[in-house]
């Protein structure tokens, strides 16, 4: 069974710690805050910009990363940082803003898209009804993925204000090298954890609101509670 740990606290306080008492590989995977002014309980999403930026690029440096952004934020990130993604997948959904996708940039980590196979788009082709008829299930994943945002009446949502979908986290961890333990340094409700433990993934979420903390800590109990 997998490892799962739980920090409620500042990420930025918390990590020196993890680096400074561990003897394992570890990797971020988060979709942090964007500082566009989004109503948290407990932190301001309106940093000044160079503090915002300096605040990920330390993550940068410390740790290869998988970083969720709005587009033109990696590319900000990037130019602010020096750091350049050796992959961007393109996370498409439906939306009722103008914004309908963001950019999911992989620092410094080694990425495999054969490790995500996805159903084949045109079954009914010969050529694909063959490959299926030999057991062949789909192919590898497009570093592009549809999967539509938590939906209010979504079996997801929780009273955290902005949730990203498991699935997500899931098609990450699935491309990304199995060995190394995952940090969520902005935990938020804990969808990165559930999806680490579905998946049998050494993870170690960081959150600064005790409330959204005591959220991704009760899911987290919930499922390995189903497994006793």
């Amino acid at each position: 069974m997998s490892r799962c740990t739980l920090i409620q606290g500042d990420c930025f306080e918390e990590l020196p710690k993890i680096l400074d008492n561990s003897m394992g590989d570890f990797c971020i995977v988060t979709d942090p805050p964007y500082n566009i002014g989004f109503k948290y309980d407990v932190y301001k999403d309106n940093l000044p910009r160079r503090q915002y930026l300096e605040g990920l690029t330390v993550l940068l440096e410390n740790f290869p990363s998988v970083i969720i952004n709005y587009p033109e934020a990696i590319c900000e990130l990037s130019s602010y940082s020096g750091y350049i993604p050796d992959e961007i997948v393109t996370w498409i959904y439906n939306s009722q803003f103008d914004k309908q996708s963001r950019s999911i940039a992989f620092f410094n980590i080694d990425v495999d898209f054969n490790n995500l196979i996805q159903p084949y788009k045109n079954p009914n082709d010969k050529r694909v009804k063959k490959l299926i008829e030999n057991g062949k299930q789909g192919c590898r994943s497009y570093d592009w993925w549809e999967i539509q945002q938590v939906k209010n009446v979504s079996k997801e949502k929780t009273q955290h204000p902005c949730p990203v979908p498991l699935k997500l986290m899931e098609n990450i961890l699935k491309i990304i090298p199995k060995d190394l333990t995952v940090i969520d340094p902005f935990m938020g409700g804990g969808t990165t954890m559930l999806a680490c433990l579905e998946n049998n993934r050494d993870c170690i979420g960081i959150e600064i609101s005790e409330n959204y903390y005591n959220i991704a800590k009760k899911r987290c109990k919930d499922y390995q509670s189903k497994l006793w």
